[in-house]
């Protein structure tokens, strides 16, 4: 019996597997004492649910395409500084976030905002967290989701209780 999973391409997967083999209990010379008092060559039953972890993991990222939900994406959140004054309360954001069980990366290097959000872009991380000297005195995140583009200034508050909801069971 094998199962099969569609990708988003509408590509077929064998991903679980339960078969009857009677070749390798031949192979190993397998035999058992039958309630007759005589030897029997059993059947061996192989079962694997995902196929292999591989294969399973394979078949995530080739139906995301990368571009996982965000429950599921490795990086959650970037929160990103445009300059040193900035730092301070980024690092305040990304502790909230932690503390709120999210997957945070924070990006304090010195470099040109848009290329650090070019950067998170192409990594698709689901969620962007601006942060600049605006932000840290209102305690505002500027927030750019992947799935929803710019989103504009939102409370620190808000914006942890956004990717919270979005953390939940995935059924």
């Amino acid at each position: 019996i094998d199962f099969e999973v569609i990708d988003a391409r509408d590509r077929k997967w064998q991903c679980a597997t339960i078969q009857l083999d009677y070749q390798l209990p031949e192979r190993f010379d397998l035999t058992y004492v039958g309630s007759d008092n005589t030897l029997h060559r059993p059947v061996v039953i192989h079962r694997a649910i995902f196929g292999s972890l591989e294969r399973f993991m394979a078949i995530l990222v080739e139906h995301y395409a990368g571009d996982f939900p965000v429950w599921m994406a490795p990086e959650q959140v970037r929160v990103l500084t445009v300059s040193e004054k900035s730092v301070p309360y980024g690092q305040e954001v990304v502790a909230a976030l932690e503390a709120a069980g999210v997957r945070v990366h924070f990006d304090d290097r010195d470099h040109r905002a848009g290329a650090k959000i070019r950067e998170a872009h192409n990594a698709k991380t689901p969620y962007m967290a601006v942060i600049g000297e605006r932000d840290a005195e209102n305690r505002t995140v500027a927030v750019k989701s992947r799935a929803d583009g710019d989103l504009g200034d939102v409370s620190l508050d808000a914006f942890v209780e956004r990717v919270r909801g979005e953390l939940g069971a995935p059924f």
